[in-house]
């Protein structure tokens, strides 16, 4: 594995409440070698060279475990924003199973984003610190059709397997729900793929589902988008050519009615999609437990 060199990992987050309770934030490793066709990390604004070689940071958790051991605050440490924490050099290298050990250490909770089931291998110490602090896994769907996953998502697990994680971690208590983000216009904005995806959570235990119906496009990576479009679906490049233009938010058409459906699903479902409520729940949920566990 290749190295660069960091000064400092944990970034407080001013956000943070407004998007998963987040306190703190940290990327283990740089890039990201699954190839998402949509990927808004590849941008040029992130200036990282290279986007799809994986590279880890020099003494990483050692600058980790100073950073922990110095904070005043506590808080939840949010991981893989940027880059998918649980690549396949975490197989070998452990970067992150040793930073949630930390995390356990030093009394923080943790919010992890990915699209890999390779998360079931820390199944023991996400049980460890939901004991005793928060912990939140947001899985990644963008939708339930393997097949097409594969073209949208090149080297990442199946949908079905993400969905089956999530069963996992949800037997193990752990709050787990899915980032129905983005959604790509004209190809995973199907009514009846949303209601789908939505079932589907359900049957295999989501507590939460979020999405903003729509994706981004900007610079090199709207280029790379367009690159694989011209591959795969024949046509649909001057399509969003005329519909946004440059436009670097781009909703999806007849949004209002999708999310209509899609907050219709999910109530019927009793699956939380409102961002206050999620954070509400699975934090409270954890104080709910502390009070049990006093009496």
């Amino acid at each position: 594995m290749e190295y660069i060199k960091a000064k400092t990992m944990l970034t407080k987050v001013k956000d943070g409440s407004e998007w998963y309770g987040v306190n703190y934030n940290i990327n283990l490793y740089r890039g990201c070698s699954h190839k998402c066709i949509y990927c808004d990390s590849r941008s040029n604004c992130y200036h990282i060279e290279n986007f799809d070689l994986v590279k880890g940071k020099e003494n990483a958790l050692q600058i980790l475990e100073q950073e922990l051991s110095r904070k005043r605050e506590k808080g939840v440490v949010g991981i893989g924003s940027m880059s998918d924490t649980y690549n396949p050099l975490e197989i070998k290298y452990e970067q992150t199973r040793s930073a949630l050990k930390l995390f356990s250490k030093y009394g923080y909770g943790v919010s992890i984003d990915t699209k890999s089931d390779l998360i079931l291998r820390d199944i023991d110490l996400l049980k460890k610190i939901n004991a005793k602090n928060d912990v939140i896994v947001k899985f990644t769907i963008t939708t339930s059709n393997d097949d097409l996953s594969k073209i949208i998502e090149p080297n990442v697990c199946a949908s079905s397997n993400r969905f089956k994680a999530i069963s996992e971690l949800s037997k193990n208590g752990i709050f787990a729900g899915i980032m129905l983000n983005p959604i790509l216009p004209f190809i995973t904005d199907k009514e009846e793929d949303i209601k789908e995806l939505v079932r589907l959570a359900s049957q295999y235990g989501a507590r939460f589902i979020h999405t903003y119906m729509g994706m981004t496009l900007r610079d090199n990576q709207r280029d790379y988008y367009f690159e694989v479009l011209d591959r795969n679906f024949k046509g649909l490049k001057q399509k969003y050519i005329e519909y946004y233009g440059n436009k670097y938010y781009c909703t999806v058409p007849n949004h209002k009615y999708l999310y209509k459906i899609f907050t219709d699903e999910c109530d019927k479902y009793g699956i939380l999609y409102n961002m206050k409520d999620i954070i509400s729940a699975y934090k409270k949920e954890i104080k709910n437990n502390e009070q049990i566990a006093l009496f």
